[in-house]
């Protein structure tokens, strides 16, 4: 590891369970936070999610001011599911209607910025299970008690299901396999991170609303990147959130997953700003008996402007609360 990376590994890294609530309530000083939850398809666990934030994070100690789900065309009671357990809910389709609606989650967080009024916000995906609020007060903990950090990673051990037992660690093979190579070789500064596809992570209104969302998975890798060019590598850190339990996807889910993340380098090593959209074509290969059938997905990567480019947006942005 590089000098440079290793101070801000050294300095910059932290563990979730060394703050508590009580704690970070008393370093708000005024400021507000919004926690959102993208969600497709979760009815099985995005209540669970949301009950225990409200409980223990709105109720109990109020560290979280705002608390959304925003649903991303599900066909399931997800919405339902999420009111009924304390958030307010937004469907995808229906933010900033004439900007349109791409797929993806990256589309979700970044119309999240339009119906939330957070000085800082923290996304958290809703799939988790066995779910523990440290991990949105961990993600919280450096943004409120150290001023120069602007953007908060999550790191975990991921317990990889491989059909006959429960592994401890592992589950991260698009990152050990496409996002950690890409980095380390192109963005070295950012070798220092531990889970650089994380889907856990948080920042300041500030940041995030100048910077452009990439549409699919590959939301996280440029989000990294993009964050590194725009405020420096000493101004993001990491915390470190234990475990993370989550339902694991096919091999054929994540080739598609590691198309779009080098679709999302690919279009940060050939221009300075981002494209309307970049795609290609993955091949991959099912088994019917005796032969093998081709299946081809085009994979489409599109990236949303920065959020104070849009002219709704505004001072009070449409769909936000003033």
């Amino acid at each position: 590891m590089r000098q440079d990376v290793q101070e801000w590994f050294s300095t910059r890294s932290y563990h979730g369970r060394q703050w508590h609530a009580e704690q970070l309530l008393d370093r708000k000083q005024g400021r507000t936070v919004s926690v959102v939850l993208p969600a497709r398809d979760e009815a099985e666990t995005v209540g669970e999610i949301v009950g225990a934030l409200r409980a223990q994070l709105v109720e109990a100690v109020p560290l979280i001011d705002e608390l959304v789900v925003i649903d991303s065309d599900s066909t399931d009671a997800t919405a339902e599911v999420a009111a009924a357990a304390g958030a307010r809910v937004f469907r995808q389709d229906e933010i900033l209607p004439a900007q349109g609606n791409v797929p993806g989650k990256g589309e979700a967080l970044w119309k999240s910025l339009a119906v939330t009024n957070g000085d800082i916000l923290a996304f958290i995906d809703s799939d988790l299970k066995e779910f523990d609020t440290n991990f949105a007060v961990g993600l919280l903990g450096p943004l409120l008690t150290e001023p120069g950090v602007q953007f908060v990673k999550s790191c975990y051990d991921r317990p990889l299901n491989d059909g006959t037992t429960i592994l401890p660690a592992g589950g991260g093979r698009v990152t050990e396999l496409v996002a950690r190579p890409l980095l380390n070789l192109f963005w070295p500064q950012l070798s220092g991170l531990v889970q650089p596809l994380a889907g856990e992570y948080a920042g300041r209104r500030s940041l995030l609303e100048r910077i452009p969302f990439v549409s699919g998975y590959g939301v996280e890798i440029g989000m990294l990147i993009d964050v590194l060019e725009a405020v420096g590598l000493d101004a993001m850190a990491q915390v470190d959130l234990g475990a993370r339990s989550h339902r694991n996807s096919s091999d054929a889910s994540l080739a598609r997953m590691a198309a779009q993340i080098q679709l999302t380098v690919q279009s940060r090593l050939r221009c300075d700003s981002p494209a309307g959209g970049h795609a290609a074509e993955l091949t991959q290969f099912l088994r019917e008996g005796d032969r093998f059938l081709a299946d081809t997905h085009e994979i489409v990567v599109r990236e949303r402007p920065p959020m104070v480019h849009v002219p709704e947006y505004g001072a009070v942005p449409a769909g936000r609360v003033a």
